[in-house]
């Protein structure tokens, strides 16, 4: 049928924390903002290829597929997660909010 995946069901590619070891806190806080931003567009993006794709499907039988939106998707959120982790090992929060 051919099917594109819902945004949800997209996990984050592989992406290593050690990207990102050499940021600063900050910098580390102002790309995790930016790739979240992206990331609400892409999901969107993607919700609206699989929303059409449901109409394709029941029509002719098949659905697009998953294009770009999903590949830039998964990337995205894999850096996220880099960096989430890179900012963990870090201490990044504890040096925003001291307590």
């Amino acid at each position: 049928m051919n099917m594109p995946t819902p945004a949800s069901s997209i996990t984050g590619t592989y992406i290593s924390e050690e990207e990102y070891s050499d940021w600063e806190c900050p910098k580390m806080s102002r790309e995790y903002n930016r790739l979240a931003e992206r990331e609400n567009v892409l999901a969107y993006a993607q919700e609206q290829r699989y929303q059409s794709s449901q109409a394709q499907a029941f029509w002719y039988g098949y659905g697009q597929g998953d294009g770009v939106e999903a590949f830039e998707l998964a990337s995205v959120r894999g850096r996220r997660n880099a960096i989430r982790n890179a900012m963990n090992n870090k201490n990044c929060a504890n040096k925003n909010h001291p307590r």
